[in-house]
């Protein structure tokens, strides 16, 4: 298990510039789903996006956390997605 406010300040060290959108979908602290828009991720595509909030998480992923749901955006493709 890892608090949501634990995973958020994890991923906050990895992308400082991020807008993070952080759900426990099962109310047991293991399950999440996150939204995460980061400058980082401008110019790659959703599997290298991915990539690296895993990389972030990567001691999290191997007991804490069992699901990871991932939305990712750069601020660019997050404005537009606003738009829709």
């Amino acid at each position: 298990m890892i608090e949501p406010a634990e995973l958020t300040s994890k991923l906050k060290q990895a992308f400082p510039d991020a807008e993070i959108d952080l759900d426990d979908l099962t109310g047991t602290k293991d399950h999440y789903e996150a939204r995460v828009v980061s400058a980082a991720f401008e110019g790659k595509n959703p599997l290298q996006q991915h990539r690296l909030v895993y990389e972030a998480l990567k001691e999290e992923m191997k007991g804490a956390i069992h699901a990871l749901a991932l939305k990712t955006y750069s601020p660019a493709l997050w404005a537009q997605k606003d738009k829709k």
